[in-house]
């Protein structure tokens, strides 16, 4: 073989599961790959998977056995791609090509899940040795192979070069519809529709809001769980006939991956026990830290996301099994009460509305948490064309989607999804239900917390008035915090002199 035959358009770096997959799309839209791993199974597996697939004698995918040899099989400038472990990894990587000879115009581009302050350090680390460029990925194992939903950000010379590569082989939905264009099997391509890649902005913006997509998959995921909760305990359904239910509802306004993989999970079957695999799961998630993140951002940047925090919470909850299992003998509560067919009918309509309106809440903070992070970091952050990327590829797609799409399309101002009519409308035409589905799974003494919390948050923000002038008169009397008047020009702070006989209120000067 030539040198210039083994010359790669792309270097790749880390072939876990995210990575192999990532490297045989990129292979299945025409490109070349130098592929490098710590572990040279790795390598090989990559390299054997391709031609096994590939139906020509070249090979697309060459394997390397160090950062030296993958820079020489490059086409330069070189451009790189890592799929490692956020953190010191990607650092450790960084070095190795600095050591290895890479070049101040080579691009380098980290797709793992970094904490967006840690991609922006990055930028300014490497400046002087190498282009950092970032981009999110979303998807899991199957997206990574047949078109994920891509969030890149760093400077625009870096995305001009990247983004025929990143639209080839992203996730595409039909530009009428709105749904997805689907692509599944190996050595397919799909040229024709919307790619789910666009351009976020600076260094950090693509992961930033990555962290917030993840923040709504928690909450997402929470909704999903708690209805399943209430159907299981509540009218003591099996898990066939909840998936029966989740399927029909997979069919409408519900239509989601999330969903759909509910289905698929509560219908598996133990191979050992053939009875419900989700049964004999035990009840303790894990969690790797993006909706802990999302969580955090929300209260540094003061904005309310209750849904997300608590669907966090949730899972911290659900680790202290010995703890719960305690409680549960030591703890009274309600005894769950048998209903009739007609009204667990009803029920169950009810608990539709309530995983709808719950849902639109979760995106509404997802969404107005980035809007504030904009302003906060100087970002110009398109919210149409986030919401756009996200209608396949993703973790979070779902039909639902193309709905926000076009509610920040009608008004790209919008501070909050609960002021679009659209939506203000379906959360008016079912809010009734999301109550009555929460009152029945409180009399039954089932938690659902983002469920919950959501009617709160939307209860809290169609409040003209809220309790915070107490708050605010209790702020005052035990630490002189001053308060507003309605009475009064907006911005004069007044004071209450608590401790004199007399309580005089007085405006205090700036």
């Amino acid at each position: 073989m030539t040198q210039d035959k083994l010359l790669c358009d792309i270097g790749f770096i880390g072939l876990g599961v995210m990575g192999k997959n990532l490297v045989l799309n990129l292979a299945d839209n025409g490109y070349n790959i130098a592929a490098f791993d710590l572990s040279d199974e790795k390598v090989q597996a990559v390299i054997a998977q391709d031609k096994q697939e590939n139906n020509t004698t070249t090979p697309r995918v060459y394997g390397c056995s160090s950062y030296t040899e993958l820079l020489s099989q490059l086409k330069a400038p070189h451009l790189i791609v890592l799929s490692v472990p956020a953190g010191a990894p990607v650092d450790q990587v960084c070095e190795n090509l600095i050591g290895a000879g890479i070049q101040p115009d080579d691009i380098i581009i980290d797709t793992g899940n970094s904490l967006w302050v840690d991609t922006v350090a990055r930028e300014k680390k490497y400046k002087n040795n190498f282009l950092l460029f970032s981009s999110a990925v979303s998807g899991g194992e199957v997206g990574a192979r047949f078109g994920p939903s891509l969030m890149p950000s760093g400077a625009p010379y870096a995305w001009a070069r990247v983004k025929p590569i990143w639209e080839a082989i992203s996730a595409k939905v039909d530009a009428v519809t709105g749904k997805p264009i689907e692509r599944n099997q190996p050595g397919q391509t799909v040229d024709t529709g919307e790619p789910c890649a666009a351009y976020i902005g600076p260094a950090g913006a693509g992961h930033y809001v990555k962290m917030v997509h993840n923040g709504i998959e928690y909450a997402d995921m929470q909704i999903i769980c708690e209805a399943y909760h209430v159907l299981r305990i509540g009218l003591g359904l099996s898990c066939d006939e909840i998936a029966d239910i989740f399927e029909h509802w997979n069919n409408g306004l519900l239509d989601s991956y999330l969903m759909e993989i509910s289905v698929e999970v509560l219908r598996q079957k133990s191979s050992d026990t053939n009875t419900a695999l989700v049964d004999l799961i035990l009840d303790k998630a894990g969690q790797k830290g993006t909706g802990l993140w999302t969580a955090m951002s929300s209260l540094e940047v003061g904005c309310p996301a209750p849904t997300i925090a608590q669907a966090v919470y949730a899972r911290s909850i659900s680790s202290f099994k010995e703890l719960r299992e305690q409680a549960s003998k030591d703890l009274s509560g309600p005894t769950v009460v048998s209903v009739s067919k007609e009204e667990s009918q009803a029920i169950i309509e009810q608990l539709h509305d309530a995983i709808y309106c719950a849902k639109i809440c979760a995106y509404a903070q997802g969404f107005q948490l980035m809007k504030l992070a904009e302003k906060e970091h100087g970002w110009t952050l398109d919210f149409a064309s986030i919401a756009k990327i996200w209608r396949a590829g993703c973790i979070i797609r779902a039909v639902f989607l193309q709905s926000i799409t076009e509610a920040f399309t009608r008004n790209e101002n919008l501070d909050n999804l609960l002021l679009d009519k659209f939506f203000a409308e379906q959360l008016s035409e079912r809010h009734v239900n999301w109550r009555k589905s929460i009152c029945f799974a409180t009399m039954n003494g089932i938690p659902t917390g983002a469920l919950s919390s959501a009617l709160a948050y939307y209860d809290s923000m169609r409040a003209a008035v809220l309790p915070a002038n107490l708050l605010q008169g209790q702020r005052d009397f035990f630490g002189a915090h001053t308060f507003e008047r309605v009475d009064k020009p907006a911005g004069k702070k007044y004071h209450v002199e608590w401790s004199s006989d007399e309580r005089k209120t007085i405006l205090i000067d700036d």
